[in-house]
């Protein structure tokens, strides 16, 4: 598993994870969905946007871009991305681009072309080892520093962020999603270990016999039949964006009328057409 994929997938599970790292609170992800958008454009795609919620329309589009290897390219390939994303969806929204370095040093040396869009609040620029205060106080920050830090300085940190999230989080559900991330980047950082002795070495196997920890691992799963339900319900409403298009409706008045997100919508009706 490449390191920025492990990345996107911790924005994906936990969305308020990325506000708390460029400083904003964790509950701005409350409107927000996190996804991956295909380009018209051969090999252009943005890993990972936070696009507003239906419910807050009018709210700034963040464009994240993890960059774990020098590449001299970078800055060329992250705005044509963007500016397409702007120019094929017709967006009317305010935008801000974050990109998160291990450290400075990644960054491209040439970066005078796009100097006015680097120093201005429209990009933020953030570098892993620099974080400071704000990874010992925050349990998704910690996780971000958690995958970037030295293989003998692992295992010490997962057990921190693991006693930090039984001792702080209230809601045993998210406790166990938040150990089970932890020891997912363990997994990925210690490849020659099987699952069972990473348990062992983070302490794992005696959390896991606890009945808080059962408990929160059948909630879980009562919960991902319920997703399941409701995914169910999102496909029937696509299907029917076809026939509505027929109809003349327009794709905003089909997200307004469904409550689906507008690009759902648009990617349904471009399926129609081809």
């Amino acid at each position: 598993m490449k390191t920025d994929t492990l990345f996107y997938r911790l924005f994906q599970a936990f969305p308020s994870v990325f506000f708390e790292l460029i400083g904003q609170p964790g509950t701005v992800a409350n409107s927000y969905q996190f996804t991956s958008i295909e380009l018209k454009q051969q090999a252009f795609r943005l890993d990972g946007v936070f696009l507003p919620t239906p419910n807050n329309p009018n709210q700034l589009i963040y464009f994240l871009e993890v960059q774990f290897q020098k590449d001299e390219a970078f800055y060329q390939r992250v705005f044509a991305e963007i500016f397409l994303y702007l120019y094929q969806y017709q967006s009317v929204n305010d935008w801000r681009a974050v990109v998160i370095f291990p450290r400075r040093s990644l960054e491209p040396d040439e970066t005078k072309p796009y100097s006015l869009l680097l120093n201005s609040p429209q990009v933020q620029r953030v570098y892993l080892n620099e974080l400071g205060e704000t990874a010992d106080t925050s349990i998704g920050v910690g996780i971000v520093q958690l995958v970037v830090c030295r293989e003998s300085r692992t295992a010490a940190k997962a057990k921190q962020l693991i006693e930090q999230a039984r001792r702080q989080l209230t809601n045993a559900l998210t406790q166990q999603e938040i150990i089970e991330f932890i020891e997912t980047v363990v997994i990925y950082k210690f490849p020659r270990l099987s699952r069972e002795e990473v348990e062992a070495m983070l302490g794992l196997d005696v959390i896991r016999n606890t009945r808080v920890y059962q408990e929160a691992k059948e909630e879980g799963k009562q919960e991902g039949k319920q997703e399941g339900k409701q995914e169910g319900k999102q496909e029937g409403k696509l299907e029917a964006v076809p026939r509505l298009l027929k109809l003349g409706l327009s794709t905003e008045q089909i997200a307004e009328a469904l409550e689906l997100n507008i690009d759902m919508v648009r990617q349904a009706a471009e399926k129609q057409a081809n």
